[in-house]
């Protein structure tokens, strides 16, 4: 009841610095949804290559990468707060870059700027977060910004639908951006700094005026105060690199976070929110907006289930939820790869050769469309094709006609009598490609999306914590890089059905060896937890009640 009666006291300046700060968490959640439309816009009017169109995807990515790094030490430096004002007003920049970009080169320079302040932000505002809030709600307001990036997934994925039928509608899908980062750089100039950091300055009485205003009036702001000052001198006696590698309990808990973090990516999820609406697209839903709504109905999925975790992490524990999380991915993913092999297998036969096209001899649907300079056109509908052969594509289309053939003909295309396949093919049951889109991520997104970041939050010893966090931080965006620039070109490579085969064994091999490694920090101390890495492997599994004694 204490705890409850505690947060209704609540001044309501904290629950506007969540809202402030949390915006920084939409606004990553809203680029990495929006691209997943936007590209299947921009690919047509640029012309894009392969190559170009992973480039403009991940381009974020590694400038995130590397301006997490650098703002590490910002926000050690310069505070909390200026690190986030810098973000919006690096976003809202390359919002508008973006948004007015005339040519590729000028769009991947708007991607790059985009990168820095979702860098700057995915750095700064868990921090600032966890700082302000109180302790017995730290961990729900840290997770604010968890919800905050899948509804911005969501809304982006709703406004480009509302714009897939506009002329240049990626223009507004990208620029628009700029208003959540204009909301947060107004807002963010009258937030105050966190009260932890101004302690590490020695500026207590600023801490003091602080913490008056976002705690309750009955609140014991002395001794917060007295135990932030203790965590702090511990913190400058034992926090480095080398001590984090020479305590042999805090090295297998910074592993166990790094791995974490490399297998949340590597099991597919951002390849799925960068690219939802092109790999409907290869399913063969070849209407571009409505392959932009479908995929802002899966994304949805994703949303409602952050929620889900929310109310299962307290009931179900961070290992199960984590664990049946991961099952339920590799199930989803051998779905989807299930689907995509299907449709190679049993796709349409090849009825004509094309002499004039060596390059693109086929016997069926499936091989030629493996090849990025071939696709399949066809007389008659899907289900009843009269004709067909395998053709150059014509690059210069965007590969939506052929070079040469009846797929050349414009006439013939606009009028449905000709259909030209370009990376896809005519399959029954290409639905089932969005039932497994769907199923994937209500399945990791209440445990494999937060409980990484949960985790990581828990099981390391306070002097230890934000090198830990900076070093899994690193990796989560290497290995989002790794995984979003490689997609397409392994799609080419091993083929749709290959390359989903691959992330499901990823996912089943991270399944695996969270069973063996994993332990359940429910119920732990903090205090306790290198106690818990202290212990041998096979007795961590039992509840957090029991682990958390001596």
């Amino acid at each position: 009841m204490g705890e409850g009666s505690a947060a209704e006291s609540l001044p309501t300046a904290i629950y506007l610095l969540t809202l402030l700060s949390a915006i920084g968490g939409f606004l990553f959640g809203y680029d990495t949804g929006v691209v997943s439309g936007a590209m299947i816009l921009i690919r047509e009017e640029f012309e894009l290559s392969t190559v170009w169109h992973e480039l403009i995807v991940s381009a974020t990515i590694g400038a995130a990468f590397l301006s997490a790094l650098v703002a590490g030490q910002a926000t050690d430096r310069f505070g909390r707060r200026p690190v986030i004002l810098c973000a919006s007003l690096v976003f809202l920049v390359g919002a508008i870059v973006m948004g007015a970009a005339p040519e590729k080169v000028t769009l991947l320079v708007g991607r790059i700027i985009v990168g820095i302040g979702i860098g700057f932000a995915s750095m700064a505002v868990p921090v600032y977060l966890s700082e302000v809030s109180p302790l017995h709600l730290r961990g729900r307001i840290t997770v604010v910004n968890n919800i905050f990036i899948t509804g911005g997934q969501v809304v982006s994925s709703i406004v480009a639908g509302a714009f897939s039928e506009v002329k240049m509608g990626w223009r507004y899908m990208l620029g628009l951006a700029g208003l959540p980062a204009l909301l947060q750089l107004i807002g963010s100039a009258f937030m105050p700094e966190s009260p932890r950091w101004l302690l590490s300055r020695e500026r207590e009485t600023d801490a003091r005026e602080v913490l008056e205003k976002i705690r309750p009036k009955n609140a014991d702001l002395k001794e917060e105060i007295e135990s932030v000052k203790v965590a702090l001198a511990e913190d400058a006696d034992q926090a480095g690199l080398r001590e984090v590698f020479a305590s042999k309990p805090v090295r297998q808990a910074l592993l166990l976070g790094c791995l974490l973090q490399l297998f949340q990516q590597i099991s597919g999820i951002n390849t799925v929110m960068y690219y939802s609406a092109s790999i409907i697209s290869m399913a063969g839903v070849t209407d571009n907006s409505l392959a932009i709504w479908l995929s802002a109905a899966t994304s949805s999925m994703n949303f409602l289930g952050t929620f889900l975790g929310l109310w299962l992490v307290e009931r179900l524990g961070r290992r199960s939820l984590t664990l049946g999380s991961l099952l339920g991915t590799v199930v989803s993913l051998f779905l989807l790869a299930l689907t995509f092999h299907l449709a190679y297998l049993h796709s349409p036969d090849i009825l004509m050769q094309d002499p004039s096209s060596s390059e693109c001899v086929a016997d069926t649907c499936g091989v030629c469309t493996s090849r990025s300079s071939c696709g399949f056109c066809f007389i008659g509908d899907p289900d009843d094709i009269q004709n067909s052969t395998c053709l150059a594509s014509n690059h210069s289309s965007y590969n939506e006609m052929s070079e040469a053939g009846w797929c050349a003909n414009s006439t013939l295309l606009d009028a449905d009598d000709v259909t030209f396949a370009y990376d896809w093919c005519p399959y029954e049951y290409a639905w089932l490609c969005i039932v497994g889109l769907a199923l994937y991520l209500l399945c990791f997104s209440p445990g494999m999306g937060p409980m990484p970041w949960t985790i990581n939050s828990e099981i390391y010893p306070g002097w230890a914590r934000a090198t830990c966090t900076s070093i899994t931080t690193s990796v989560n965006w290497a290995s989002n890089l790794l995984v979003s620039i490689s997609f397409l070109t392994l799609t080419e490579t091993l083929l749709k059905h290959g390359t989903f085969y691959m992330y499901m064994g990823l996912a089943g091999l991270g399944l695996v060896i969270f069973f063996f490694l994993l332990p359940e920090t429910r119920g732990v101390p903090l205090e306790g937890m290198e106690r818990l890495f202290s212990k041998p492997i096979s007795t961590r599994f039992r509840r957090g009640r029991t682990l958390s004694s001596p």
